[in-house]
This record gives C-alpha cells, sequence and structure tokens, in this order.
C-alpha cells in the first residue's frame, strides 16, 4: 500500500492485518513507519486478528515524488514476493502509473491462481473536479507542466481525476485481457486526517473551536474513513462479484466509482470521458518514456 502510516492509510493496513494479511506499508521514512508497524504488531500480539492465522506489516521503502525509485522500488518487490493480491494507491497519479504497471504482471500472475480475487483500489480525497482550461491531456498544452500539474497535492482535484481516469482506462485494458483483475476508485469522504486537523487548527483565533466542536460535525474519524477502501480492497461482496459465473454480476464493481460507505456512485462526467482516459494513458505513457522510467 503506498500510503504513509497515519491516517486513512494506516486505519486501512491496520483492518487488512487484523484479517491475516501480509501488508506491505509503503513509506519514504523507515522511522515513521516503524512505529506504526510496531502499534498495529503490539494489538495483533495482544489478541488482535482473525482466526489462527494472524497478519503482518512490512515496511516497503518508497519515494512517491520520484517516478524512478517507484521503478526500482517496484522492481525489488517483485524479486522477494510470489503473489500480490491487493494493490491500494493513494495520490500521485505519475508515480501511481509506474508502481502499477511494474507490479501488474505479479498481480496477473495471482490472478491465474485458483480461489484468487484480485484488486487495484486508487483512493483520493476532494472531487474528481477539473480546472476550467483543461480541456486535453494530450502533448499540447500540458507536456512541460505535467509532472507538477498530475503529481502533487496541489491540484487535488486534477490528480483525483487523473487516479479515476488511469483506473477506469486500466480495467478496460485488462478486460480485454481477460486478466480477471477488478479495478474500483474510492472517495473516503471528509476524514479527520492530519492534515485536516492541523488545517482546522491554523485558522487565527477559531482553529481550537473548529477542530473541537465543528471538526466532529463535517469529518469522520480515520477508521470510518478506511471502511470503503477496506471493503474495496477486501470486502465479501467484492470477492463474491469477482468470483461469481454471472457475467453482470462479476462485472458489477469493476472500474466503479465508490463513495462513503461502500456506495456505487457516479463520478464526473469527466472522469467518464474515455477520449481523456486514452490521452491521460498516452501522455503518461510519452512523459515517463521521455524521462527513461519506461521504453
Amino acid at each position: 500500500m503506498d500510503w504513509f502510516s497515519t491516517g486513512i492509510g494506516y486505519a486501512t493496513i491496520d483492518f487488512l492485518a487484523q484479517k491475516g494479511a501480509k501488508v506491505y506499508m509503503a513509506s519514504r521514512s523507515k522511522e515513521k513507519a516503524q512505529k506504526a508497524i510496531e502499534e498495529i504488531g503490539a494489538k495483533l500480539q495482544n489478541g488482535g486478528g482473525e482466526g489462527e492465522s494472524k497478519g503482518s506489516v512490512h515496511w516497503f521503502k518508497l519515494e512517491l515524488a520520484d517516478p524512478h525509485s517507484v521503478k526500482e522500488a517496484a522492481t525489488e518487490f517483485l524479486a522477494k514476493e510470489e503473489r500480490l493480491d491487493i494493490l491500494s494507491n493513494y495520490k500521485y497519479h505519475v508515480s501511481h502509473f509506474v508502481l502499477t504497471a511494474t507490479l501488474l504482471p505479479l498481480l496477473k500472475q495471482t490472478a491465474s491462481l485458483e480461489d484468487s480475487d484480485i484488486c487495484i483500489a486508487n483512493c483520493r480525497q476532494y472531487g474528481d473536479s477539473v480546472s476550467g482550461y483543461l480541456d486535453t491531456y494530450g502533448a499540447s498544452p500540458l507536456s512541460s507542466p505535467f509532472m507538477n500539474f498530475l503529481q502533487t497535492p496541489s491540484h487535488p482535484g486534477n490528480t483525483k481525476l487523473a487516479n479515476i481516469l488511469h483506473l477506469k482506462h486500466l480495467q478496460t485494458r485488462l478486460n480485454a485481457e481477460s486478466a480477471g483483475i477488478t479495478c474500483l476508485a474510492v472517495h473516503p469522504g471528509a476524514v479527520m486526517t492530519v492534515g485536516a486537523t492541523g488545517f482546522l487548527s491554523s485558522v487565527p483565533f477559531f482553529g481550537w473551536f473548529l477542530k473541537t466542536f465543528l471538526g466532529p460535525l463535517f469529518f469522520v474519524s480515520w477508521k470510518q474513513g478506511a471502511m470503503t477502501s477496506a471493503f474495496a480492497a477486501a470486502g465479501k461482496e467484492v470477492a463474491a462479484c469477482i468470483k461469481s459465473t454471472d457475467e453482470n454480476e462479476r462485472k458489477k464493481y469493476e472500474g466503479v466509482y465508490l463513495t462513503p460507505i461502500a456506495n456505487i456512485s457516479e463520478p464526473s462526467m469527466y472522469a467518464k470521458d474515455e477520449r481523456l482516459q486514452k490521452e491521460l494513458y498516452e501522455t503518461t505513457v510519452e512523459i515517463l518514456r521521455e524521462m527513461g522510467v519506461v521504453s
């Protein structure tokens, strides 16, 4: 999971470990990750987890700001693991693209195994809106500012849109191959993350009041915010649909957009635009090729 060691990512990892999964917590900071891993490990040792097989959490060094580093980290992962059932991404479209593309062979290999249900979930807060001047993801006019435009948290609406477009296009390509992999886009809702708490606290004069009294009215906890992402990653209903022999049932969650809690919703008209989906894919490949990340 390319989530950091706090917030929704932490809560999702905690949930999966409690269910018996072996989870990799991706973070550039080993110190922060190790603290979170020890906290979850202590809960597992103190009676947490379900069944005889308890889960485990491991650090996976990942620098999302550098696509070259992401490629190297994903390649190292392929060398030490023989299967991958769930890939959960957060923020950073370009690095998601590299991570997913590099790990895709292992995901496909796992999907071919008996009794497997493979999911790729892209989770991002904020709406999938898009700046008024954005009409195309083609080389003009976005090639030069592309990395900053879609790779940084300073453009939340655009990165969210890019995540959904990428996922929908990926689902289309995987279906053409009959890969047996389900892709889901997840909006966790308004969550009281570390960032949200810091923002409310920073408001002059009223920060403490906003955080203490208004925050709980408009934001949910980490655990509540993680429910939809956990459902996408390991929900029994999603797994049952993937394994269904009924074609309509099997496709129920393919390429869908989930909002709290685990509701299939309609994304914006931009997110459903097949032209944008295709152009984003082609532009991302072009930029990564120019950077020497892909051949």
